[in-house]
């Protein structure tokens, strides 16, 4: 009876470390995988506004960035294409 119970015991823990091996290898398959993809649609190293300009927000999203600056009074937003950083669009903001 003791025998079997040992048998028992050492199967179980067989299986556990081998569960607990494939559950590593998951992890680290998926740490390698993820790597590669970041940044894929964001390869702009700088972005240009204007000299004196202070940043108040940058904001990526769809591939574009949007950055929101202050110089002087006027506060205006630049949006640029991700990828090139060629701007598509600059929109002053003006109060009400």
């Amino acid at each position: 009876m003791l025998n079997r119970a040992r048998k028992s015991f050492f199967v179980s823990i067989g299986l556990l470390v081998v569960g607990l091996m494939a559950v590593g290898a998951a992890l680290v398959y998926r740490s390698s995988q993820n790597e590669a993809k970041t940044g894929g649609d964001y390869v702009i190293t700088a972005l240009k506004i204007p000299e004196g300009g202070e940043v108040v927000s940058a904001v990526a999203a769809d591939g574009r960035v949007t950055v929101t600056y202050k110089l002087g009074p006027m506060t205006s937003v630049r949006v640029f294409d991700g990828k090139s950083g060629e701007m598509i669009r600059e929109i002053p903001v003006v109060s009400e």
